[in-house]
C-alpha cells in the first residue's frame, strides 16, 4: 500500500514516493526497537527534488530525503559542469539518523537475529567529492569530508556511554569530529560468459584538531560470475582492516543479509579486521524463476578484542559464522522477488525477503 508522484515545476523535478506496505509487514515480523509517538512514524517513504539547471549554468541540485521504520537520511548534492576529461566536483551535504545495530546489537535466537542495544548515530557529513574520468575498466574517486558523530539513545538524547556503561565514542564525550579523505578505485570487466570486479577504499582521519579521530581504514570487495551451462555461479571475498584511533561504531560488523546469512546483523562478531566469504548458485526453474543456493562464512580474525570497551565478547559473539541455505529469484515486469532461507551454525533458521524495482 503505497503512492508514488512524479512533479513538475518548471525545470525541477519532484518525485514522491510514501509506503505503508513496509511499515505493515515489519510490525508483523520485528521487534519494533522503540514504541511509535506518532502516526507519521508508520509510514516509510522517499522525497527527491532535482534541479538540472540551478543558476542557468547547467549546474545540478539534487535533494533526497528517505524515512525509514528506525531511520532518516537527507542528502544535498550540487555539481557543476565541467570539461569530460577533468574530474567532475560535487559538492556534497547529508544527515542521518540510524541505529547502530552491527556493534552494539544484542543477538538473540541463537544468532539470527540482532534487537536493540539503545545506542542510535546522529550523522552530519560535508565535503567534496571527485570523480575521475573512467579509462579502460578502472574508475576511481576521491573525497574530503567533515563528519561529526553524535551517538543518542532510542529517546532521542544524547549519550557518551552504552547500557553496560562503556564509552560509545572514541573521545569519551558526547560526539566525534574527523576529516576524512577517502580514495575509492574500481575495476569491472564482462563478457557474455562471465565478470570481474574489484573494489578498494582507502579511508584517511586528518588530525587537524588534536581532538579528531587519527585512523587509516581499507575495505575491498573482489567478486567473480561464471556462467556454467544454464546455471549462473558466483563467489565474492570481502575484507578490511582499521588501525589507529577509532569508535566503537566504527568497527567491521559481521553478519547479516549482505554479510553472513543466518546470522543477524553483527551477530557474527565486530572487529578490527574482518574477512567475509560468499558462494551462490542460481539455476533457471521457469522462464521468470529461479532457484539458488548459497554459502556464507566470515570471522573478525581474532580481532574483536581489540574494538574499545569489547563489545563482541560483553554480547557473546562467537567471532566465526557459517550460513548456508537456499532461495528463490522471480523477475516480473514489476521488479525482482527474492527470498531465501538460511541456517547458521547453531542450526538456528531465518528467512529473508527482498523485493527491488526495476530502473525506469
Amino acid at each position: 500500500m503505497g503512492a508514488q508522484k512524479s512533479i513538475h515545476a518548471g525545470k525541477a523535478k519532484i518525485d514522491v514516493n510514501v509506503d505503508f506496505t513496509h511499515k505493515l509487514c515489519a510490525a508483523l515480523m520485528l521487534q519494533p526497537f522503540r514504541n511509535s509517538g506518532s502516526p507519521l512514524e508508520l509510514v516509510i517513504g522517499s522525497l527527491c527534488i532535482k534541479h538540472p539547471n540551478l543558476f542557468g549554468k547547467s549546474e545540478k541540485l539534487d535533494v533526497l530525503w528517505d524515512k525509514g521504520l528506525y531511520d532518516s537520511n537527507i542528502l544535498i548534492t550540487y555539481r557543476k559542469p565541467r570539461p569530460e576529461w577533468l574530474a567532475q566536483q560535487s559538492f556534497v551535504v547529508q544527515h542521518s539518523v540510524s541505529p547502530e545495530i552491527g556493534v552494539h546489537g544484542l543477538p538473540d535466537d541463537n544468532f539470527s537475529r540482532s534487537g536493540s542495544g539503545g545506542v542510535n548515530l546522529s550523522r552530519l557529513s560535508a565535503g567534496l567529492d571527485l570523480s575521475e574520468p573512467a579509462s579502460s575498466n578502472w574508475s576511481s574517486k576521491t573525497s574530503i569530508k567533515f563528519e561529526h558523530i553524535r551517538p543518542v539513545s532510542d529517546e532521542g538524547r544524547s549519550i557518551n556511554r552504552d547500557t553496560h556503561g562503556f564509552p560509545v565514542t572514541c573521545s569519551g564525550g558526547y560526539n566525534d569530529s574527523m576529516v576524512v579523505v577517502k580514495q575509492e578505485s574500481r575495476y569491472a570487466k564482462a563478457n557474455d560468459r562471465s565478470f570481474s570486479q574489484f573494489s578498494l577504499q582507502i579511508e584517511q582521519g586528518v588530525p587537524i584538531l588534536s581532538k579528531w579521530l587519527i585512523f587509516n581504514r581499507f575495505k575491498f570487495v573482489a567478486s567473480r560470475g561464471l556462467k556454467l551451462g544454464p546455471a549462473f555461479i558466483l563467489t565474492s571475498l570481502t575484507g578490511g582492516s582499521i588501525v589507529g584511533d577509532i569508535a566503537p561504531y566504527q568497527a567491521f560488523a559481521i553478519g547479516g543479509l549482505g554479510s553472513v546469512r543466518g546470522y543477524g546483523e553483527g551477530a557474527v562478531g565486530c572487529g578490527r579486521s574482518c574477512l567475509v566469504a560468499n558462494s551462490e548458485l542460481t539455476f533457471p526453474l521457469s522462464q521468470m524463476l529461479d532457484g539458488a543456493v548459497f554459502l556464507d562464512c566470515g570471522s573478525d580474525l581474532g580481532s574483536g578484542r581489540h574494538v574499545p570497551g569489547n563489545p563482541a565478547l560483553r554480547h557473546g559473539k562467537p567471532g566465526n559464522g557459517i550460513g548456508f541455505g537456499y532461495g528463490l529469484r522471480f523477475k516480473s515486469q514489476l521488479g525482482h522477488f527474492q527470498v531465501d532461507y538460511a541456517v547458521n551454525a547453531f542450526q538456528q533458521r531465518t528467512v529473508y525477503f527482498g523485493f527491488s524495482n526495476l530502473p525506469s
